[in-house]
């Protein structure tokens, strides 16, 4: 479908947004969180350390293979792109829309947690609590339409400000605990049923906190030098979250042991309250509400952007190709926040929620299918950047995502079964919506 110039993103985002929006929508409250919950899972300091190591290595090997095709396909829209070209309409239509329910829900929970942390800070604004978080949904609103370039600078700042925090509170970790190791836990019964499933169920919380790692890709037709920032933005970012949650899992069991910290529900509270007293709460809640304020700017972006795509593609109204000045795609953006409005008014979020991580982990693992089905299909496709080790990269990741996958269908069968019933669906609404296309043409 045709494009007219002034429905056109601008080019006007470099590498220092592309590395804060990585940040920025990778890093939320997750990791101030997750850490209890799988100390209680394996309470094992090497296990856990590892588990982390290892999504992280994930991360890292589907970094790989997203920057060879969004430097290949640099398009608003990110993953989507990628299965259209490889394997047709329908599978782009299908991915399309489960990014989209994926990232367009995130930002009504953000801001219903913020508003419940400022209500910790002043309780006496607990009765205003839906005011605060509808108000900050609106602030973002208004931030968003005035263009790209306020959104760039707002997540440049606040990430920024995110890892300056992270950072002081592993250091302020490490020099009140002393910087040595808690005893190897001698454990035999590893390759029991119970630490195996406590092991995959550990990983599906760990991929949830890393979720977020891949953002760069939905802005990639808006960067000045995609093929260069692209791939630099990934690497970089991906290394920096991981050495974030490694080094703050290994600061938390310096200070409290995995057997106090085990079920923890804000392990950051706990370890908080040790190391700065009485203040400590008060301080992780501070943390988590700037490192919330920064992934709820990312955010607000992402789902215009796939919405966007879709639109140009003829999968949604043409109206949600239109791009006011300051270069945001305006119709997208508002229909998005309209969404989120509707979850906090309702507060009936956390089913989708729930299967946006089962989606996330099939999207993945069809756009790392459509990179070997690109090389075979498009052998002469410009390629700025290649995957490195390919095919056996692509291949392993292809392996993690279906083994990821499995581990959801078997642990969460209700969310499997509605994501099934939601494709069967899917496919009448995209016939029409193809024969609408080709009525137009």
């Amino acid at each position: 479908m045709t494009e007219t110039k002034q429905n056109q993103l601008k080019k006007s985002l470099g590498l220092s947004f592309n590395i804060a929006v990585l940040i920025g929508g990778t890093i939320g409250v997750g990791i101030l969180r997750t850490p209890g919950a799988i100390a209680g899972m394996l309470n094992d300091y090497w296990l856990i350390i590892i588990c982390w190591i290892f999504g992280g290595i994930y991360i890292l090997i589907g970094a790989n293979s997203y920057a060879e095709l969004a430097t290949m396909l640099p398009k608003a829209g990110g993953s989507y792109n990628y299965i259209k070209r490889a394997f047709g309409d329908y599978a782009g239509f299908i991915s399309g829309w489960f990014d989209y329910i994926t990232n367009v829900v995130p930002p009504a929970f953000y801001c219903i947690v913020i508003s419940e942390y400022i209500v910790i800070l002043f309780p006496n604004l607990e009765s205003y609590s839906t005011v605060i978080a509808i108000a900050f949904l609106i602030g973002f609103v208004f931030i968003h339409i005035s263009g790209i370039k306020n959104g760039s600078l707002i997540q440049q700042i606040t990430s920024l400000i995110k890892v300056i925090c992270f950072v002081a509170l592993i250091v302020a970790c490490f020099m009140y605990s002393g910087v040595k190791l808690n005893p190897i836990e001698k454990n035999s019964s590893f390759f029991e049923i119970g630490i195996l499933f406590g092991f995959f169920k550990s990983l599906q919380l760990i991929i949830g906190t890393y979720d977020g790692w891949y953002s760069v890709c939905f802005f990639a037709e808006e960067d000045k030098n995609p093929s260069k920032n692209i791939p630099k933005s990934l690497y970089t970012g991906a290394i920096l979250v991981i050495l974030i949650y490694v080094l703050i899992n290994i600061a938390f069991f310096h200070v409290l042991p995995v057997a106090s910290l085990a079920n923890s529900h804000l392990a950051a509270a706990d370890v908080s309250k040790v190391v700065f007293g009485d203040k400590g709460a008060i301080i992780v809640t501070v943390i988590a509400i700037l490192s919330l304020i920064s992934i709820l700017n990312a955010y607000m972006m992402i789902p215009a952007r796939i919405l966007y795509g879709l639109s140009r593609d003829g999968f949604f109204f043409q109206k949600g190709t239109t791009i006011n000045k300051g270069g945001t795609p305006i119709v997208t953006l508002l229909i998005s926040s309209l969404f989120s409005l509707v979850l906090i008014g309702i507060g009936t979020f956390e089913v989708l929620f729930s299967f946006g991580t089962f989606m996330s982990v099939i999207v993945w693992g069809l756009a790392y299918c459509s990179l070997i089905k690109l090389r075979t299909k498009e052998p002469n496709l410009a390629r700025p950047y290649r995957s490195r080790w390919y095919p056996w990269s692509t291949v392993i990741a292809i392996m993690a995502t279906f083994g990821l996958l499995i581990g959801f269908v078997y642990s969460d069968t209700k969310n499997f079964v509605i994501i099934v019933i939601i494709t069967i669906i899917s496919y009448p609404l995209f016939l029409v919506l193809n024969h609408r296309n080709e009525k137009n043409k």
